[in-house]
């Protein structure tokens, strides 16, 4: 069964300067200057107090690009849920911003390394503009390059089975290792998250300092998470997504509210049932496993209600 989400449309200023057209990149002028506001950096979702793998991985091809002297936007892979973007003009503040058909504009952090990160197109097929701007001062941004792309997206898991700079992880991480590990002779997808579920909260502990101290634009380092045995929310949510989608389970991360509380969950996608949401969720003391056997006696509703409640509590606002 498929159930729609509530994506909370991020209020941002109007960004000037986009190109017309597809897949077309340029250099806004100067005095295109945005003010991205106090919003620009999101808070970090902390919610509360307490085999064989399949690594699909991202790559920066060139065959379709947008570029400059300071950055790239390599598309060449939209049609399997991501675009990825690089900087080579030096250390600076900055920020890439990717806006699909849902209208909906997702905000990050962009390193300034010479690497690339990978930024998934959650909202599936349709037209999406990819923005890079950099810090001018306080929270005055820059366009530094643009695009317009069309992307015809091979199915609706290609954005939530691979890595992107939310859910990071390679074919040599350990996360994957243990992943395979947890999985070994399995392959029914609601199995493989009962596994890797009992794993990571039976292996973490939540850690309550972390969470008083983390600052906005926080990014989960999985293997360190794990390695730590401790972490916030948005850790336990990173690690079991970056192990499930080794394995070959589409997860969808997921970032919204709980109440008033900024929080990550997760939706998964199970042969029988379709996208199963808040499958893993936190309740504000613990993480958990919705029933996995709910879909299949036809009790969806009510184990929602037993589980989590009101599911209008539970709000999604973005998906990695």
């Amino acid at each position: 069964m498929k159930k729609k989400l509530l994506c909370g449309l991020l209020s941002l200023a109007v960004l000037a300067g986009l190109l017309s057209g597809c897949a077309a990149g340029t250099t806004p002028a100067d005095e295109n200057i945005v003010d991205l506001g106090g919003l620009m950096d999101e808070a970090v979702p902390l919610a509360g107090a307490p085999a064989v793998s399949t690594v699909l991985a991202p790559v920066a091809s060139g065959a379709s690009t947008a570029k400059n002297s300071s950055a790239t936007i390599d598309y060449s892979n939209a049609k399997d849920g991501y675009v990825m973007v690089n900087w080579t003009a030096g250390s600076a503040k900055l920020k890439v911003q990717v806006k699909g058909p849902s209208g909906t504009t997702y905000t990050y952090n962009l390193r300034s390394d010479g690497q690339y990160d990978t930024f998934p197109l959650s909202d599936g097929s349709g037209s999406y503009s990819v923005n890079v701007f950099k810090n001018i001062s306080g929270t005055q941004y820059s366009g530094v390059l643009a695009a317009n792309i069309s992307a015809q997206l091979t199915d609706e898991f290609a954005p939530f089975v691979r890595p992107n700079q939310y859910v990071n992880y390679s074919e040599n991480s350990a996360v994957v290792r243990q992943a395979a590990a947890e999985c070994q002779g399995i392959t029914e997808n609601l199995t493989k998250v009962e596994k890797i579920y009992n794993y990571v909260v039976n292996n973490l502990t939540y850690d309550t300092a972390k969470a008083k101290s983390v600052q906005s634009g926080y990014l989960p380092d999985v293997d360190a998470v794990m390695a730590a045995k401790t972490g916030i929310c948005f850790d336990y949510a990173a690690l079991m997504a970056a192990m499930l989608r080794s394995q070959g389970v589409p997860v969808k991360l997921v970032v919204g509210y709980t109440g008033n509380v900024y929080h990550a969950w997760l939706n998964v996608w199970s042969e029988k049932d379709g996208w199963v949401d808040n499958l893993i969720y936190f309740d504000g003391k613990v993480w958990k496993l919705m029933d996995p056997t709910f879909a299949s006696s036809g009790k969806q509703s009510a184990s929602i209600m037993q589980y989590i409640g009101d599911g209008a509590n539970y709000t999604a606002k973005y998906l990695y």
